[in-house]
């Protein structure tokens, strides 16, 4: 899942929102810390609430992409995708179609959100812009067992940019979707790409339900679909 998604279920304890978007930022900050469920179980029942409440924000970011990665629809969508992009980008036999399929199905999740209601990512930006990147940062220290002093700048510009407003627009996705391939230091895709993402969004929007609801148990999300 991306960061909406991850947090939607979670908009009524605004730390764990922010803990749910923990291991996506430490992967911006430093790519060699990891938020892990295992690092952040010890602390849910911290007798410190914001770290009790960050700890839980990890676990749960950690344990719904498990099963949201083991749905049969992300399973199917994502071997679909990494087909069709390969088609797009010739002689890519290698890892980077499968990546792109993967994280475009969790971006076109988000954008749907915002699509059918506008008001889930700027209520998102809100809950964020209401905590404390400072505790944000100290919570992250204790739970990794190393300091993490560039997150609360980044938590900040995170808030700032508003970037999930720009999955909205096929060109500004795929500027999105180049900047991670750099952040992982694979070739950018080309504007071919471009024309084939409407396609994508109507490929995800079909199995949206599916995608949202864990294989053995109802699902967290407010679905009307």
């Amino acid at each position: 899942m991306n960061f909406l998604s991850h947090g939607i279920p979670y908009f009524d304890e605004p730390l764990v929102v922010a803990g749910t978007a923990v291991p996506d930022w430490l992967s911006v900050v430093d790519r060699k810390k990891r938020a892990r469920s295992r690092l952040a179980q010890p602390f849910l029942e911290s007798p410190d609430v914001a770290l009790r409440m960050v700890a839980l924000g990890i676990v749960n970011h950690h344990r719904d992409d498990n099963w949201f990665h083991g749905t049969r629809a992300f399973a199917e969508l994502n071997l679909q995708f990494a087909i069709e992009l390969r088609e797009l980008l010739p002689g890519d036999d290698g890892f980077r179609p499968t990546f792109v399929g993967h994280i475009l199905i969790e971006v076109i999740l988000d954008r749907l959100w915002i699509e059918e209601d506008p008001r889930w990512a700027s209520q998102y930006y809100e809950i964020l812009a209401a905590i404390d990147p400072v505790v944000v940062g100290a919570s992250v220290s204790k739970v990794i067992g190393q300091p993490v002093d560039e997150l609360p700048d980044l938590i900040r510009r995170f808030i700032q940019a508003r970037f999930l407003y720009d999955y909205l627009q096929t060109d500004t996705l795929l500027v999105r979707l180049n900047q991670v391939m750099r952040r992982v230091k694979l070739a950018d895709l080309p504007p071919a790409v471009a024309q084939w993402l409407p396609r994508a969004v109507m490929l995800v929007q079909r199995r949206r339900a599916e995608l949202l609801t864990p294989p053995d148990a109802a699902s967290p999300f407010p679905l009307n679909l």
